[in-house]
């Protein structure tokens, strides 16, 4: 018998990713239902070769719901998931709103699987920001081997980070510059056609924007506590695509080329490392793609035991919806949800 899996949000960018993973990795679903909020009822989406219709979410019975994908901000989350799960559905919830309850457990299956367990606790399990996402899969099989001390990351963040809006406006602003014509900004706090903003989220009163602080504490609680952080999030013009400069200092010694050969071992990596002109990935090569890309590896001789790496990843996808379902495909493997028994 297969799950009944609803998807909130499902008329977004991610969550419309999440529908296009479902069916691409043939999840064991009976139905799947697509839900939104009352101006997006009737929207299609697609379910592979199945046209579903957007349905009410403040309407909907979640009574044979068995896995619920959460794609719909921290505001209906805060609201709705704790509704879904004491409905006993499993929310997967995509937004920030539970990623720092300390009885929600925080996973990305390569890096944490084992920590999924806690989800009975509240019902809910949270998917990390999409930048943290990426980053801790690359971690993850370093810090097993040579124990991470500390991480400077900047990020080179796409436009879809800030959802269908964010691409609307690249998009528009680069046919204005073309045609000469006013370029409005909405979205983002400068523009962003050809441009750059050193701005992600809102600022705290130390200076770091949320996005960066989102990035120190989900590697603490993803990782280990003992990590310690910095982040630099820019915003650029890319559609579809994160990618991270990555500066670790480790405890014991790592050369470049161990840490290559265990990055290509390593679940959810792939390493592209050629020294030459293209011998790496940009972000639209991963556009698309599952993995998490790793290039330009190497030592970093200002620190004792440091590393340098790029890592590329499509934040719709590992960063957001990929993640979701592989955390679902987590729960069924560890048999640790079975599927609602329903009427013939």
């Amino acid at each position: 018998m297969g799950y009944n899996v609803a998807i909130v949000g499902a008329t977004g960018n991610v969550g419309r990713a999440m529908l296009e993973i479902l069916e691409e990795r043939r999840f064991p679903a009976d139905e799947v239902v697509a839900l939104a909020s009352r101006r997006s009822i009737g929207v299609e989406v697609s379910y592979g070769d199945t046209i579903l219709k957007a349905k009410a979410l403040d309407h909907y019975d979640f009574s044979d719901v068995d896995i619920c994908l959460m794609s719909a901000g921290s505001t209906v989350s805060k609201e709705w998931s704790p509704k879904i799960a004491a409905a006993g559905a499993v929310v997967i919830d995509n937004s920030s709103c539970w990623r720092y309850d300390a009885e929600v457990p925080l996973i990305v299956p390569e890096v944490n699987a084992d920590a999924i367990a806690d989800f009975h606790k509240k019902g809910i399990i949270a998917n990390p920001n999409c930048s943290t996402a990426q980053l801790v899969v690359a971690l993850k099989p370093l810090h097993d081997r040579a124990k991470i001390k500390r991480v400077v990351v900047s990020t080179y963040q796409s436009v879809s980070g800030a959802g269908k809006e964010g691409m609307d406006e690249l998009f528009a602003q680069t046919k204005a510059i073309y045609t000469a014509s006013d370029i409005e900004t909405k979205k983002f706090p400068k523009r962003i056609a050809f441009n750059l903003i050193p701005h992600i989220d809102v600022f705290m009163e130390d200076g770091y924007t949320k996005e960066e602080w989102k990035m120190m504490v989900e590697t603490k609680k993803i990782l280990d506590p003992k990590i310690k952080l910095t982040a630099t999030c820019v915003r650029v013009p890319v559609f579809i695509g994160h990618s991270e400069a990555v500066n670790i200092e480790f405890e014991e010694p790592l050369s470049a080329d161990e840490a290559r050969e265990i990055l290509r071992m390593a679940p959810g990596c792939l390493v592209i490392d050629k020294r030459e002109p293209g011998g790496y990935v940009t972000p639209y090569e991963s556009a698309g793609e599952d993995a998490t890309y790793i290039s330009r590896i190497r030592e970093d001789s200002t620190v004792e035991n440091g590393l340098v790496l790029w890592c590329v990843s499509d934040n719709l996808r590992k960063g957001a919806a990929l993640n979701a379902v592989q955390i679902a495909e987590c729960l069924i493997n560890r048999k640790l949800i079975q599927a609602k028994k329903r009427a013939a």
